[in-house]
């Protein structure tokens, strides 16, 4: 599992890599589906939630199409948090939003499928069909013709 270290100027720190590393970096680490864990550099407590809650913000203050939590939705998340008996809410969410992501992935697999033949593809195969209907059409022996218009071959007419 990848280590990045949080140091205190708030700048993230990939072990693995060398390097100091970004929101969006971590971002791209998550969607590529790589493991990291995001610890304190002083104390090493874990930070990783921290820290994707701030990706998360951050993606949703972005604005355009990529918000998911709604006002309301968010209020309804901090109700939850108030309930004397909090609903298993973490774990329907991880299951009806791995469910999501599933289903989501087949569809887009079905779509590939679907579109692979593009009507220029379509034209290409159908022009290679035809070449190699008319190359073994024309690869054929051709009948040649006598002088009375019938073929060498043709016995029928040919009295002995």
């Amino acid at each position: 599992m990848r280590v990045i270290r949080k140091y205190a100027n708030r700048r993230l720190y990939d072990t693995e890599q060398s390097r100091y590393v970004t929101l969006e970096d971590l971002r791209n680490l998550i969607i590529e589906e790589v493991p990291f864990r995001v610890e304190d550099a002083k104390s090493g407590e874990d930070l990783t939630r921290t820290i994707l809650l701030s990706i998360i913000i951050e993606q949703e203050q972005a604005g355009g199409d990529s918000e998911v939590f709604s006002n309301d939705l968010l209020a309804q998340f901090i109700r939850v948090y108030d309930m004397a008996q909090p609903l298993p809410l973490a774990r329907y969410l991880e299951q009806g939003t791995h469910l999501m992501l599933e289903q989501q992935q087949r569809m887009q697999d079905q779509w590939k499928e679907a579109m692979r033949h593009t009507p220029m593809e379509m034209m290409r195969e159908m022009a290679e069909e035809n070449m190699r209907f008319w190359q073994k059409t024309f690869n054929q022996e051709p009948r040649s013709s006598g002088k009375d218009g019938k073929s060498e071959n043709d016995t029928s007419g040919d009295k002995d």
